[in-house]
């Protein structure tokens, strides 16, 4: 399944394995330099890694407030909508300048969750939402906080503040529908399956096609990062044009 690509370049902002169970030697290792700081391997898939979360959770949240039954759930899913849509605006603000590819589908791990919650109707529905992304959003706390602590990029970091407030209301508002298993959403948090890194990968965005766009609600509470002003601890004297990728 996807994830291969050619090694150019202009593809070296975009990631060649990208998971929860990630495990490689060069994540720290800086691929750009940039005004807003040096930007590492780890900094790039963790904005890739945003992107592509909300472009399976956004349209689950569509389907909660459509399939679920319990107020919880529909609570959940406008929760999902708002959050996501406001990290997507950051993510597409914030990719150009660092020179990330963004991809425009979910992993296909993610689109599983997605066709599994498809099949799913009543109460088999709000049980397998509520579980599957309470495990989803655990797995993905743990590494915001990573970044949030190691990155020297005040892009990166301002994202990674928005996606822990986002997450931790995500997995508050799955946990108030009282349908979480700890037990079971724990152990498969921290003990991930052993899948291959295509199915873990975004695949890259097809070229001369409109990038996807997660809409806000109408309703919307949840606002994007204001990066006016934004500047790294590296920062150059002036603005540049592009990153400098090594």
């Amino acid at each position: 399944m996807g994830g291969a690509m050619a090694m150019t370049l202009a593809a070296l902002a975009y990631p060649s394995m990208l998971g929860l169970n990630k495990a490689t030697t060069a994540q720290d290792r800086v691929i750009a330099t940039t005004q807003w700081g040096p930007l590492t391997e780890q900094d790039r898939d963790f904005v890739v890694k945003v992107r592509a979360a909300g472009l399976w959770e956004y349209p689950v949240g569509q389907m909660g407030l459509q399939k679920g039954t319990t107020p919880g759930v529909i609570t959940a899913s406008k929760h999902l909508i708002d959050g996501h849509a406001a990290l997507d605006t950051t993510c597409r603000k914030i990719a150009p300048l660092l020179n990330i590819t963004l991809p425009d589908l979910a992993s296909p791990q993610q689109q599983g969750f997605v066709s599994q919650l498809k099949a799913d109707s009543g109460k088999k529905f709000d049980t397998d939402f509520a579980n599957i992304l309470r495990m989803t959003h655990g797995a993905i706390f743990n590494a915001i906080a990573k970044i949030r602590s190691t990155t020297k990029n005040s892009l990166v970091r301002a994202l990674a503040d928005q996606a822990n407030d986002t997450v931790l209301d995500h997995m508050t508002v799955m946990e108030k529908t009282g349908l979480v298993d700890f037990d079971q959403t724990l152990f498969q948090q921290t003990t991930p399956p052993k899948l291959p890194a295509s199915d873990l990968t975004p695949p890259p965005p097809a070229a001369g096609q409109p990038q996807v766009v997660l809409t806000p609600p109408p309703t919307a509470t949840a606002t994007p990062v204001d990066i006016s002003g934004l500047t790294g601890g590296n920062a150059s004297a002036g603005p540049s044009p592009s990153p400098t990728v090594r």
